[in-house]
């Protein structure tokens, strides 16, 4: 029998025949290792410990202590175990397909009736008992008319489509949870019971089209959670709850921020407290723009499908565009537009009129540009997901040999402009090759080295994605973490060698010869739709000051004060705070609850006691009592409160 070489994260290297297992390898390590062993990762490939290694190259045995691998088996079995549970409750279900996500898993499945929340309750008990039973895991590779006569058998016609999608020559794998079986990728755990029993919970039931196609049968999708123990569970719910209360649409209601309707859907309504949380960060992104040494542009929102065909999204992306067809006077044919899905082809446009020299470069271009996408109905949520929004775009036509200087000062701009909003904390990941791309493999040594340079200049940890970049170039993601620890993902810095290249964007160099830009797409907050639902849900709708909509209520606690409340506004509103007159016959403390419900940092009671002394007594949200002081006294401090971080 032929002989491997295996090499363990120390550097040492043992042989064994081909073929040898996982878990053969870890049982000849130590019997505890043995023992403790759920899966083993082979040159960066997870694998499960009953896969034979047919090749020389590195291995590491996991256990559950190591997170990742340990959280990805315990999601993928409980997928799998939850669809058997189905199953033997209501034999008569159809399955699916059951992927991984963040925290948890989905299964699809196909039923008459719909799943209850009882029914979910009574799925899960199932569960615990497949879990308990402790049935071994086993797996087989098949021929693809064996797996599919197997399905056809049973009557699994879902099955039997997602055989026939599988490239020929792909292995089909089949797995058993004792004697459940479905197809799947693997890797899986060796018995049911390695689950922890406490650890996972069943959420909610929504629709989903077969293969995300409208035009295929609806199915119900099942969703999970699990974690490796009861209390991180305990915890990851806790966090539900906390952002159930944090939800940006409940709370833009009760803020009376924005609304959606039927008649526009995934398209905001801005109403004026949420349309002055928009202009007061579009101000504040335009500054630190300007001062980063930005030009702001503006660019057509219908364009030309020519355009479009030229820099590849006609091909590519135009299954969500809006379409617009015009029938042009005297023109035989309609004339097909579209509306801008991105602002990268048009800013191109820009910067192609007059020659540039290498004296020009870099040249940063940024627009609030506004966008639109077909999202499908059942992907959009809130501010989260939308059909129509504005990004705050911008494209840096540079050099190579500037890349990676532009790559720092935009991280400088964006972990300046996170921690002015209220973000302390961001991730970054780097993005490497794929296998199909643009571009030779010199600029690509070039273009990521530029950004890992600038990212480890400025001494910042990062993780790296390999094969995950842009077909057109590398890219950093940008993380962020909100008051709840949930991650966001909204940064991003792009390299282009292709869309300069298709769309003829040339500079001379020194050497008086052309030559092609790099174009780096850039972005901070992403879309401003989304980062405000961010802002909301991260503060729990109680902005700072210098964001908040309605910045001072002022309130009479009796109507003789009532000249004063309004004279106290209109002093207020000269010195730039967003002041509003609560003159109501009302109860001083419903009025304090009110505003206090729609958010209002700092509320003003006005009785005769101010009204003859010319002071405010001022409550501050979600603060117990209240500070007299002169009325110029509390001017001069909410002013100062109020100034934008960048204008402080």
């Amino acid at each position: 029998m032929s002989q491997i070489s295996l090499t363990f994260p120390d550097g040492n290297s043992r042989d064994y025949p081909a073929g040898v297992t996982a878990a053969e390898v870890a049982a000849s390590i130590a019997t505890s290792l043995a023992k403790n062993a759920i899966s083993a990762n082979f040159d960066g490939q997870h694998i499960d410990l009953q896969w034979p290694i047919e090749r020389s190259g590195a291995i590491s045995i996991n256990t559950m202590k190591d997170s990742a691998p340990a959280l990805e088996l315990i999601r993928h079995d409980l997928a799998h175990i939850m669809a058997r549970a189905v199953q033997e409750l209501w034999p008569d279900v159809k399955v699916t397909i059951g992927p991984i996500r963040d925290q948890g898993w989905f299964y699809d499945f196909d039923r008459a009736e719909p799943f209850t929340p009882e029914d979910l309750g009574q799925i899960e008990a199932k569960m615990k008992q497949i879990i308990a039973a402790r049935d071994p895991v086993r797996t087989e590779v098949w021929d693809r008319a064996r797996a599919i006569a197997y399905y056809e058998e049973r009557g699994e016609p879902f099955k039997v489509e997602l055989i026939n999608r599988i490239p020929e020559g792909e292995d089909l794998r089949m797995y058993w949870h004792g004697d459940w079986q479905d197809l799947c990728r693997g890797p899986h755990l060796q018995n049911t019971g390695q689950v922890p029993a406490d650890a996972f919970k069943l959420t909610h039931v929504a629709g989903a089209y077969w293969l995300g196609d409208a035009s295929r049968p609806m199915l119900q999708r099942i969703y999970g959670v699990a974690f490796r123990n009861r209390d991180d569970l305990k915890a990851h719910m806790t966090m539900l709850e906390e952002a159930a209360k944090r939800d940006h649409r409940k709370l833009g209601r009760e803020m009376e921020l924005f609304h959606f309707q039927e008649e526009a859907p995934g398209m905001v309504f801005w109403h004026p407290n949420g349309w002055t949380i928009y202009r007061e960060l579009e101000a504040y992104m335009r500054r630190r723009l300007i001062r980063a040494g930005y030009k702001e542009i503006k660019t057509p929102q219908v364009v030309d499908r020519i355009l479009w065909e030229k820099s590849g999204h006609w091909d590519s992306y135009r299954e969500n565009m809006f379409i617009v067809e015009v029938d042009e006077e005297g023109a035989k044919e309609k004339r097909i537009n579209a509306l801008k899905p991105m602002n990268c082809p048009c800013h191109v446009q820009v910067y192609n009129q007059g020659m540039k020299s290498y004296r020009d470069l870099p040249l940063r271009l940024a627009e609030f540009g506004s966008c639109h996408r077909y999202e499908s109905s059942g992907s959009m949520h809130g501010l989260m997901r939308v059909r129509g929004f504005v990004q705050d775009d911008a494209h840096i036509f540079c050099t190579e040999d500037q890349i990676e200087a532009e790559c720092a000062g935009f991280i400088g701009l964006l972990s300046s402009v996170y921690k002015d909003l209220g973000f302390a904390k961001f991730d970054i990941k780097l993005s490497t090759r794929p296998d199909v791309r643009v571009g030779s493999d010199e600029v690509w040594d070039k273009a990521e080295a530029a950004l890992k340079g600038a990212i480890e200049h400025l001494e910042l940890p990062y993780e790296v994605n390999p094969g995950d970049g842009a077909f057109y170039g590398p890219k950093l993601d940008f993380k962020l973490t909100d008051a709840i620890g949930r991650e966001w993902q909204c940064g991003t810095f792009q390299c282009d060698f292709n869309l300069p290249d298709r769309l003829g964007a040339e500079f001379v160099g020194e050497d008086g010869h052309k030559h092609m830009p790099v174009m780096l797409h850039r972005a901070v907050l992403g879309s401003f739709e989304r980062f405000i639902g961010i802002l909301i849900e991260n503060y729990s709708g109680k902005m700072p000051l210098w964001l908040a909509p309605r910045q001072v209520v002022v309130a009479s606690i009796v109507s003789g004060a009532d000249d004063y409340v309004h004279e106290v506004v209109e002093t207020l509103r000269a010195a730039g705070i967003r002041a509003e007159a609560d003159t109501r016959n009302e109860k001083i403390n419903y009025k304090v609850r009110e505003h206090s419900v729609g958010k209002v940092p700092a509320i003003m009671a006005i009785g005769m006691k101010e009204v003859e002394e010319r002071s405010v007594s001022i409550r501050r949200l979600d603060k117990q009592g209240s500070d007299s002081m002169k009325l110029d006294e509390a001017v001069q401090m909410l002013c100062s409160e109020a100034a934008p971080p960048d204008m402080r």
